[in-house]
C-alpha cells in the first residue's frame, strides 16, 4: 500500500522559521572542527538540530501568511538566533584575547603554525588556545547547554513576537566588554611574571654590560610561560563557566526576558 507525506504550508513555514533561528546561532557558535568542515556538513547539521526541535516548532497558518509577514519573521528569527549564537562565540574567543595579550610578551608571536580552523596562519600559543577552548567547549557541556537555550527560546520568544532594540544592542556591547576583561584576567598572572623577568633581564644587563642576556631572554620567557599557564589551567574551566552564565544572562537581556 503506498504512503503518501503530506505536509502542510503551515508545516513548511514552521520549519522555515526554526531553521533560519538555528541557522542564525549556529553561523556565530565556534563549534570545534566546524571551522574546516563543508558547506554541506554544516547545512546537514543544522537541518538535524531543527528537525530535533520538531515538538518546539510553532503553529503558522499558512493560508493568511502573505511574503511580508513571512519576510518579517525571517528577519525576527535570524536575529534571535544571532542573539544566541553571539554571546556563545565571545565565550570561547576570551581564550583567544588571552593568547594574544601572551603570544608577543613570551616572545611566540614569532613563530606561527597552521590553524586548523581557519587554515590560515597564527601564532602557536593562538592555535594551542583555541584547542584548548574547543576542549573545554565539549567536557564542560556548553555545547548541551547551547543547544537547551535554543530549545527555550522557542517556548519563551515565540515566532513573530521578536522585536530588536536598543536595549538588545546595549547588553551585546556590555557583555563584550567582558570579553576583554576575562582575557586578561587569564593572562595577567603570566604577564606580570614576564614583566619581573624583563625588570631582572635589565638590571642584570646594567650591573654586567658583558652578559648575552638576549639570547637567554626568549627560552627564560617562553618556558616560564608554559610552567605557569600549566598551573593555572585547572581554574581557566571555572572562570569560563562563570563567563558562560554571564552569556546566557546577556543573552535573555537581549531577548528581552
Amino acid at each position: 500500500m503506498p504512503i503518501e507525506l503530506i505536509l502542510s504550508a503551515g508545516t513548511l513555514y514552521a520549519f522555515l522559521l526554526v531553521l533560519t533561528r538555528v541557522s542564525g546561532a549556529l553561523v556565530f557558535v565556534p563549534w570545534p572542527g566546524m571551522g574546516g568542515a563543508s558547506q554541506q556538513a554544516r547545512a546537514v547539521f543544522a537541518l538535524g538540530v531543527t528537525l530535533a526541535l520538531a515538538p518546539c516548532w510553532p503553529v503558522v497558518d499558512g493560508p493568511r501568511m502573505t511574503a511580508a509577514r513571512l519576510a518579517g519573521w525571517v528577519l525576527a528569527e535570524a536575529a534571535v538566533g544571532i542573539c544566541i549564537g553571539v554571546p556563545v562565540a565571545f565565550v570561547l574567543e576570551s581564550f583567544g584575547m588571552a593568547a594574544q595579550v601572551l603570544g608577543q610578551q613570551a616572545g611566540y608571536g614569532f613563530a606561527s603554525t597552521i590553524d586548523p580552523n581557519t587554515e590560515a596562519d597564527s601564532g602557536i600559543l593562538l592555535v594551542f588556545a583555541q584547542l584548548m577552548g574547543g576542549m573545554f567547549f565539549f567536557a564542560l557541556g556548553l555545547d548541551r547547554q547551547t543547544l537547551r537555550l535554543l530549545a527555550e527560546s522557542m517556548e519563551r520568544v515565540p515566532v513573530g513576537v521578536y522585536r530588536l532594540g536598543p536595549p538588545a544592542a546595549q547588553a551585546l556591547i556590555h557583555f563584550g566588554a567582558g570579553l576583554f576583561s576575562v582575557g586578561v584576567r587569564m593572562a595577567l598572572p603570566v604577564v606580570a611574571l614576564l614583566l619581573l623577568i624583563d625588570v631582572a633581564m635589565a638590571l642584570l644587563g646594567r650591573l654586567n654590560q658583558q652578559l648575552q642576556l638576549l639570547s637567554l631572554a626568549f627560552p627564560i620567557k617562553m618556558l616560564t610561560t608554559l610552567v605557569v599557564l600549566s598551573a593555572i589551567v585547572p581554574l581557566f574551566p571555572r572562570l569560563l563557566m562563570e563567563f558562560y552564565g554571564q552569556a546566557w544572562v546577556a543573552t535573555l537581556r537581549m531577548l528581552g526576558l
